[in-house]
């Protein structure tokens, strides 16, 4: 995995292009970190997503920032984990989100901001208004076809924005299973299919 990591970061690099590594269930944590770790040390034009659910992101977040390394996308987190490593709770989850946002603004960390939930956007804001970010510090990313409605206000107020589209021989069967692992998003794609509203 590492070998092939290097082979793509490094082409990336060629093209001045950047590489963001995803994450998925708790079981590939501890791994995809090290790998992010090991693969920083030679190419600064990677990133890293961590996860708001799990109970260990903040420390994960810091950890790394202590390092240097604070280049992240922050997201909710969809893989069904015991409640022993991860809150359950919408308003749990959604607490946690903004209070890892707050740790990772404050020592100056890049963050994606990656939500479609009307709650965690305006959190993210008033947070940004309080520590009087520039546009620079940060964006928000989403999923085209996924709330085009607040995907345009947030552009409309002067934020920066990534659209997140499923690309390469294999993005059928990675949509398909996204949208099983979170219905609320395929049902979100659905409406604004059939609404004629999907922000192409």
């Amino acid at each position: 995995c590492l070998d092939n990591v290097r082979k793509i970061v490094t082409r990336a690099s060629e093209i001045r292009n950047f590489i963001r590594i995803d994450m998925e269930d708790s079981g590939t944590t501890d791994d995809t970190i090290r790998v992010y770790r090991e693969v920083r040390k030679s190419y600064p034009n990677v990133g890293i997503v961590l996860q708001a659910y799990l109970h260990r992101t903040e420390n994960d977040a810091i950890a790394l920032m202590r390092d240097g390394l604070g280049h992240f996308r922050l997201c909710k987190g969809i893989y069904i984990e015991p409640p022993g490593i991860a809150w359950k709770g919408k308003e749990e989850i959604n607490a946690n989100f903004l209070r890892v946002l707050k740790t990772m603004f404050s020592r100056k960390a890049y963050v994606g901001i990656a939500t479609h939930d009307t709650a965690l956007v305006e959190g993210a804001l008033r947070l940004i208004r309080e520590m009087n970010l520039r546009r620079d510090e940060y964006e928000f990313q989403m999923l085209l076809g996924v709330r085009p409605e607040l995907r345009r206000r947030i552009l409309a107020d002067g934020h920066r924005l990534r659209v997140y589209v499923p690309f390469g021989k294999h993005w059928y069967q990675y949509s398909i299973r996204r949208f099983k692992e979170n219905p609320q998003v395929a049902g979100h794609v659905l409406r604004a299919l059939f609404s004629g509203n999907s922000g192409h």
